[in-house]
């Protein structure tokens, strides 16, 4: 049970989450770990694929056995379909929007167009039981319902099949995780397959059965389970896979099996397939098939790539002592020389970063493909862009330094989803930020250990301000498919906060230790939001649900601004101290305008001069003496004071220290620590770290004393950008001159259509030679 919201204007920051957080029980332990009695669901496939390379059709069947583990009894299955989201007329489709002008980028009205002629999507052709016979089904959208003959006890199986179709979709064109990119220079295609199978929804404890349509804009909730598939392409291709090639001795050649092996303890990549073996057949395809079969042990999903374009290099890395994973990147030569020399070292770099802050990769292959699907993450593979530029006159390939920066970027956050969320899963679908956030956190880490001064895009505390000071901003715990910005929102900010967590509030060991706990308590199982909370506070030992409340539930941003500091030193109540310095106080005050300028009228008219000057008669005890002069009454009343204090309290009142309050206020909403830095005026410096605890009483203004023995000459909040403070104006007493360049630019119109000049231009000639149309062939990329 939660407790009633505080009354009034006070916002009670440090609230705790119980009340929003699942109750716990024997699934989910309060400790945030699984309970004694936590069950998942295994999902075991044998499928077989074969490619149609002329028509761009994948043809499968599928054997699925299903295994529940709940303590339920189920009538009915539900499966996921997502590539019906491409199905004319779908939700998905009808539910697009634009920005409400006359404005329609090229892509986005040619993705409009196609999905009004679409042809994609699943297309079951038969669900069947063990013994062949129809089962009764459902096609809802994205997701289809088998009903059992029988109910499905707990701790019981059912196996039954299903045959399909799918048109692969184009990616250029439908903007897909996966699909075909067609070279029009060779005139070649590759396949990133991706949800290309009825795949078995999720049905958890919390949840029951994950009946979420797929709009495309968050991902996958999905089961673990055993894969045996075997995939039938073009003789001449190449296939990058989930799981483990089951007969090379049948696809191989003896060379290459051979480079294979010795890649295993290679320092360096070995090159399986070169790239003139691979474009030496784009010239020549192959009519023949040739099967490729995989295995693939407890993992949630399948894919895999195929093309005879493709180069092929390997390497073996130790993950942990006597077992090696084989690194490998597949490419077309597109991606030359950019891919040879990035791909499978950033492979292995992301293996020992990533296993340093979870746990050692559990698979026996990683794979990085190049494709035009931007970055898309499977078990054991990932789908990555990036290539050089070709020059069009002298066919030279360059990359600039933003592309390969890019590419070592998407590798590493591609490669790192095989921790978050291929092992340990989540509800995709639901909580984006579970895998790209927690991912994103860890590919910061892996990029500032690739080389001094990486330009990371993501994780900086000062990188997300513009976002968090923005009017979009929504909590990280939204929806996923009713994310805005989904970039900043469920990548950016929570790597972010995970940084500040590490650097800032826990510090690395309490937060790394808390850190691999929670990746190896749910590995290979599905962990919610709450399991994550509450084992990174059970492992660290700290009460984090302020900082969770902000960041995560929250729209607050930091803006903590320092409002005032005032200087004292400790009044002594000594007369014979305390008075001579108030004397000097009020000496070094300004003089009075009046009396200064009649002191320099009295030198020229003694109208001006003092009467007391000129009647020393008037001037009396008071004259000499002031309200500073020090009296034996002053003296006595001190002693008897002392007298009556202990020798602690005395030693106070002989402090010679500068004491200081300083005025803080909190403008963001957001409580934070606060952290300064003190200059002092011979020069020194010192931080001083103080818990966000400080903001529990008011969590919208403190005033904090401090006693040091130098004098501060200036004080500035946050002083290593550190908590991401939106507003850096209000940080440092005295208040700071904000440097900045001003820009001067000429002024010009632009210019004015000129019809008469314009109708006296000769039309240009194409000065291409013809190009044989591909019309002809059914394999031409459409044009829309």
């Amino acid at each position: 049970m939660g407790t009633l919201p505080p009354k009034g204007v006070w916002q009670d920051k440090f609230r705790q989450l119980d009340e929003v957080w699942p109750t716990t029980n024997d699934y989910r332990a309060a400790s945030g770990a699984p309970g004694h009695r936590y069950w998942q669901q295994k999902v075991d496939y044998k499928i077989k694929v074969a490619l149609d390379d002329a028509k761009q059709r994948a043809t499968g069947s599928e054997t699925i056995t299903y295994n529940n583990n709940s303590p339920d009894t189920l009538k009915y299955l539900w499966l996921n379909l997502d590539q019906n989201q491409l199905v004319k007329g779908s939700d998905p489709i009808n539910a697009r929007t634009n920005d409400g002008d006359a404005k329609e980028s090229f892509g986005s009205m040619r993705l409009t167009m196609a999905h009004e002629k679409s042809t994609q999507g699943l297309m079951v052709s038969t669900v069947t039981d063990e013994a062949g016979k129809p089962l009764p089904y459902i096609i809802n959208g994205t997701m289809l319902r088998i009903d059992l003959r029988a109910p499905l006890l707990p701790s019981s199986t059912v196996t039954f099949s299903l045959a399909w179709t799918l048109d692969v979709p184009e990616v250029d064109v439908f903007r897909t995780r996966g699909g075909y990119e067609y070279f029009k220079d060779d005139k070649n295609y590759a396949y990133y397959m991706s949800q290309w199978y009825p795949r078995l929804a999720s049905y958890s404890d919390n949840d029951g059965w994950h009946i979420r349509q797929f709009f495309a804009n968050s991902e996958f909730t999905l089961e673990f389970g055993d894969f045996d598939v075997e995939i039938t392409v073009p003789a001449d291709h190449i296939v990058a896979s989930t799981g483990e090639l089951r007969n090379a001795d049948k696809i191989l050649t003896d060379a290459q099996r051979q480079k294979l092996d010795d890649a295993k303890t290679a320092t360096k990549p070995v090159v399986i397939v070169s790239q003139a073996e691979s474009t030496a057949k784009e010239s020549a395809p192959s009519k023949e098939k040739k099967t490729w079969h995989f295995k693939a042990t407890n993992v949630r999903d399948f894919s895999f790539a195929s093309s005879r374009k493709f180069i092929w290099d390997a390497q073996g890395h130790e993950v942990e002592p006597g077992r090696t994973v084989l690194a490998m990147s597949f490419y077309p030569k597109e991606g030359n020389p950019l891919w040879e020399k990035y791909s499978t070292a950033t492979l292995i770099h992301t293996l020992d970063v990533y296993g340093r802050f979870s746990f050692p990769y559990p698979y026996p292959v990683v794979q990085s493909i190049n494709g035009n699907v931007g970055g898309m993450e499977y078990p054991m593979l990932a789908f990555n862009s990036g290539r050089p530029e070709k020059d069009k006159k002298t066919g030279k390939l360059t990359y600039s330094s933003r592309t390969k920066y890019s590419l070592v970027s998407v590798i590493i956050h591609e490669a790192g989803h095989n921790w978050f969320p291929m092992i340990v899963n989540s509800d995709e679908r639901r909580w984006t930020w579970m895998d790209e956030g927690l991912n994103t956190f860890l590919q910061f880490q892996a990029e500032r250990l690739w080389e001094k001064d990486y330009p990371a895009q993501r994780g900086e505390p000062k990188d997300i301000v513009d976002y968090m000071k923005s009017p979009t901003v929504r909590p990280i715990m939204t929806d996923g498919e009713s994310l805005d910005a989904v970039g900043a929102n469920a990548y950016s900010k929570p790597a972010t906060a995970l940084s500040i967590l590490r650097e800032t509030i826990l510090g690395r060991e309490l937060f790394d230790f808390a850190f691999k706990e929670y990746a190896t308590r749910w590995k290979f199982k599905r962990a919610n939001p709450a399991d994550f909370f509450r084992t990174m506070e059970d492992a660290s030992g700290v009460d984090l649900d302020w900082f969770w409340r902000g960041w995560f539930y929250g729209t607050d941003n930091v803006d903590v601004s320092i409002d005032g500091l005032d200087e004292y030193t400790v009044n002594t109540q000594n007369p014979d101290v305390e008075q001579p310095i108030a004397r000097k106080k009020r000496d070094e005050e300004p003089r009075s305008l009046t009396a200064e300028r009649n002191e320099a009228s009295a030198k020229t008219d003694d109208f001006f001069k003092m009467e007391v000057d000129q009647k020393p008669e008037l001037k009396d005890f008071y004259n000499q003496n002031d309200r500073f002069t020090v009296s034996n009454a002053d003296r006595n009343k001190f002693n008897t004071l002392v007298k009556g204090l202990e020798p602690w309290e005395k030693a106070l009142l002989g402090v010679g220290e500068f004491a200081y309050v300083l005025d803080f206020r909190n403008i963001g909403g957001l409580v934070t620590p606060v952290i300064l830095g003190i200059t002092f005026k011979d020069g020194s410096t010192e931080q001083l770290r103080i818990p966000a605890d400080v903001w529990r009483q008011n969590p919208g203004k403190f005033s904090k004393l401090i006693v040091r023995k130098k004098q501060i000459s200036s004080v500035e909040v946050d002083p290593r950008l550190e908590t991401a403070d939106v507003d850096l104006e209000n940080n440092a007493w005295p208040r700071k001159i904000v440097p900045s360049r001003l820009e001067i630019f000429k002024q010009t119109m632009p210019p004015s259509r000129n019809l008469m000049k314009d109708m006296d231009e000769p039309l240009k000639k194409d000065e291409k030679k013809d190009e044989k149309k591909d019309d002809d062939s059914p394999t031409a990329a459409p044009t829309l």
